[in-house]
């Protein structure tokens, strides 16, 4: 097996550089060759998918605000692992999110927490993470802790079935085999303000509209008229290839992660500084992705359509994006999103369960933990095997048996000289669970797409 990683890693930092309202020197200035880009998107029948987007938000952002926590889809892992019914499967689609009750042993999920600590604990003078001064979120990522719960059967068959909701007609995708994306952790302690993420969107902000096949993800919405009703946020196929990462930036996701999620690793409710989503995945994108043409008319504009219809096709500014960061929403340039009503906090979790959303959803992190315990989690994606993901778990790897930080992530050191850290006995001894952090063959097994398969061994070497 190879021992380096193809790939240079990223500049240092923690997760603050990816998001501008964590940073000190925000800024979401673009060169004028991005007016030119609107231009050249641009086309008459959006002003049509606009005034529909309007009016359809006036009466589901109500919606949302009075259903509220009853939005968010929760299903047991019972239903994970006999299949989940017509039901469950269309609510999860229509929201984009859902919470999976019971998908490890909660005594198992604490005890991973409690390893982390004697971890960070053993490490402490070489631990790094955000705020700097009090960390709540650590730059970890090559615990023993992290490889167990990436690797638990329960956690990959609920990414199985999460992938199966997707489709692809290319065959450069294969749905049904999970592989496992190194994310980091977090510990936020009562009273924490400082990790508050306010509403924002993953993989990539500006290169939605700049990369001509990341752009084809979104074709319908930018076709015009009503044709934005036919978006499919499920079809895989344009997303396989497309360049989410164009900046090169710290924390930028470079390759296909289908469904961001977390593991708890405590008990943790609305208002003890949870997550946050707006649970309306299609309509909330139509309406963002069509933002950057419309400006409000003056000042003091209502959120009615005669009061927002007025183009900005001269101006290089896409709203809430920047080159290298993530798409951040707020009130002042996403207002009919009306945020602060829509927002709505994930029900209460206890350790082992699980939470998903979206790569396009709408969520936030609360501001303030107002709890009495520690929030946690280990975020932990769904994300399947492709060619130029195989080549991402194989640096991945590369950078695992080195103790270096997984490559879309800051880079430095790491923990290379950090006593204690996770190993490949670590994974769970289950086939499927070495094949999804690179040390297990995938032809030869269930999955569909030998070719495919036999392709990502040779990549890995395997």
């Amino acid at each position: 097996m190879a021992s380096l990683a193809s790939r240079p890693q990223k500049s240092q930092g923690d997760i603050s550089a990816v998001f501008t309202s964590l940073r000190t020197d925000p800024t979401h200035a673009f060169p004028p060759r991005f007016a030119e880009l609107k231009r050249k998107i641009w086309n008459k029948g959006l002003e049509q998918s606009w005034k529909e987007v309007l009016a359809e938000l006036d009466v589901a952002t109500e919606r949302i605000a009075v259903r509220g926590e009853a939005a968010i889809p929760q299903v047991t892992m019972d239903s994970i692992q006999n299949g989940l019914s017509t039901e469950e499967a269309s609510a999860i689609r229509d929201a984009g999110c859902v919470v999976v009750k019971g998908a490890v042993p909660k005594e198992e999920a604490i005890g991973w927490k409690r390893d982390i600590q004697k971890y960070v604990e053993m490490n402490r003078d070489k631990v790094k993470g955000f705020p700097a001064d009090n960390i709540q979120v650590y730059e970890l990522y090559n615990t023993a802790s992290q490889m167990r719960a990436r690797t638990n059967p329960n956690v990959l068959e609920t990414q199985r079935v999460l992938l199966s909701l997707w489709h692809d007609h290319s065959g450069d995708v294969s749905l049904d085999t999970p592989i496992s994306y190194f994310d980091r952790l977090r510990i936020r302690f009562p009273g924490d303000t400082k990790f508050a993420l306010g509403p924002h969107v993953d993989a990539g902000s500006i290169e939605r509209w700049e990369d001509p096949e990341y752009r084809r993800c979104f074709r319908k919405i930018l076709e015009g008229g009503s044709a934005w009703r036919q978006h499919d946020p499920y079809t895989a196929t344009p997303r396989v290839h497309a360049k989410q990462d164009l900046y090169n930036a710290p924390n930028q996701c470079s390759i296909f992660r289908p469904w961001q999620g977390w593991t708890a690793l405590s008990s943790t409710g609305p208002g003890e500084g949870t997550l946050r989503v707006l649970p309306m995945l299609k309509l909330a994108t139509a309406y963002w992705m069509l933002r950057p043409f419309f400006r409000a008319r003056h000042p003091a504009a209502s959120l009615e359509w005669h009061d927002w219809n007025e183009l900005d096709l001269d101006a290089p500014g896409f709203a809430g994006c920047g080159m290298g960061t993530g798409l951040e929403l707020s009130d002042a340039t996403h207002p009919h999103l009306r945020l602060a009503k829509t927002m709505i906090s994930v029900p209460r979790v206890e350790p082992g369960d699980q939470v998903y959303w979206h790569c396009d959803m709408i969520h936030a992190v609360e501001s303030h933990h107002g709890g009495k315990e520690d929030s946690s989690v280990m975020y932990i994606p769904a994300v399947p095997l492709t060619l130029d993901n195989a080549q991402y778990l194989r640096d991945q790897r590369s950078n695992f048996r080195a103790g270096l930080p997984a490559p879309d992530f800051p880079g430095g050191p790491g923990e290379s000289t950090f006593m204690g850290r996770g190993t490949i006995d670590d994974v769970h001894e289950h086939p499927q669970s070495l094949q999804a952090v690179g040390f297990g063959k995938f032809a030869g097994g269930t999955a569909s797409g030998d070719g495919l398969l036999a392709e990502a061994d040779r990549i890995l070497d395997v």
